[in-house]
């Protein structure tokens, strides 16, 4: 686990604490694309009405971890979170775009 990573799984940790989410994992599940192509969100995460999402956290994004995290939204039943620091400066916390 990255350092933003590690942020993000203590932001969780109080989101948890706080009863909006009832569990999260680091990389909880393994997620097949196709042959030989395949998906680990940073983050599995099960919301307090029971639904699951998969949590990506990334500094900046590369080209194909966009494709796959599309592929996989459109492959499985979950919600997509891409999540991105917010910076001091504008406020600080965590931006979310859905997939």
């Amino acid at each position: 686990m990255n350092k933003l990573e590690a942020d993000y799984a203590a932001y969780l940790k109080t989101v948890q604490q706080a009863g909006e989410i009832d569990w999260f994992a680091y990389e909880g599940i393994k997620l097949r694309l196709a042959d030989n192509t395949f998906y680990t969100p940073d983050f599995f995460v099960m919301g307090d009405n029971g639904l699951l999402e998969c949590h990506e956290v990334k500094g900046y994004w590369v080209d194909d971890a966009r494709v796959k995290i599309k592929v996989a939204a459109a492959l499985f039943p979950f919600a997509f979170r891409a999540v991105t620091r917010v910076a001091k400066k504008d406020g600080g916390g965590w931006k979310f775009e859905f997939f």
